[in-house]
């Protein structure tokens, strides 16, 4: 049963690579909020059949449904969106979250590790964003659940501005991250289209977890974090529900940083 208080009732979000870590607390979160949710997986469908379950088993959350597929490529994004509108009629958010990290020093990486991460952190996005702003444009306002005409929230990272030796890829990735969604708001936000980022620190994901998962690799992960807390996939999760909501409705081309201060740099604190 649907709750009065709930932020994205009668809406449809669509989270990439959301079987697990953040995207996992990003699809339960919009969905507790009333939303639809759209769990999108490149190769771990046991893990989204189990996201879909949680979801189903509250009973004041949105529908939900998994669907297979590599958004790097087009056909995969293609498939997503239209499976989903067929389902839902449309979508309202998309949060393009699948990534990868593939690291090396520079003078040694490939062209395949660097291609590949740039086709799901960055092609991806772009596919992603394109077929949501295509159909938020054929759809057109609907007021009844929203002021405006679509949300896209490009996942990110701390790395879209802190370099990152050994990741260029990933860092690069992220950095053209930010002046996409930044080109996008200046692009539609006319149209009442409403695109911002979310850039997470130090989470606990399966990503990070060799680093994370010792007493040694914590306190060596917290010095970088002025907060001294390493966060949580539901920190993003929250975080992602409000910024779909129109509670954050003049919120437009911003990044959000969820990093517990790690973007202030604390190795400058005691006067570099």
């Amino acid at each position: 049963m649907q709750k009065e208080n709930q932020k994205l009732i009668g809406q449809t979000s669509i989270i990439t690579g959301s079987s697990s870590g953040i995207g996992k607390a990003v699809a339960i979160a919009l969905a507790k909020e009333g939303s639809n949710v759209v769990i999108n997986y490149h190769s771990s469908k046991e893990e989204a059949e189990e996201v879909a379950q949680e979801i189903s088993e509250d009973k004041a959350a949105g529908e939900a449904i998994v669907i297979k597929g590599d958004m790097s490529k087009e056909k995969d994004v293609l498939n997503l969106f239209k499976t989903t509108i067929d389902k839902f009629g449309t979508v309202d958010v998309c949060i393009p979250n699948a990534g990868m990290q593939k690291d090396a020093a520079f003078h040694e990486m490939t062209l395949e590790d660097w291609n590949a991460v740039i086709n799901l952190n960055l092609t991806g996005q772009f596919l992603c964003c394109r077929e949501a702003i295509k159909e938020f444009l054929r759809r057109g306002m609907r007021l009844e659940v929203s002021k405006s005409l679509g949300k896209i929230i490009n996942m990110s990272s701390v790395h879209d501005i802190i370099p990152w030796a050994g990741h260029a890829n990933y860092a690069a990735s992220k950095g053209a991250i930010q002046i996409l969604m930044k080109t996008l708001c200046q692009e539609y936000a006319h149209k009442k289209v409403r695109v911002n980022s979310i850039s997470p620190g130090a989470i606990k994901t399966d990503i990070n977890k060799e680093v994370w998962d010792t007493k040694e690799g914590r306190e060596k992960m917290k010095e970088t974090i002025p907060y001294d807390k390493i966060g949580e996939p539901e920190d993003i999760g929250r975080v992602a529900a409000w910024l779909s909501s129109d509670e954050s409705e003049y919120i437009n081309g911003t990044t959000i940083y969820v990093d517990g201060g790690m973007t202030c740099y604390p190795g400058f604190k005691g006067n570099g």
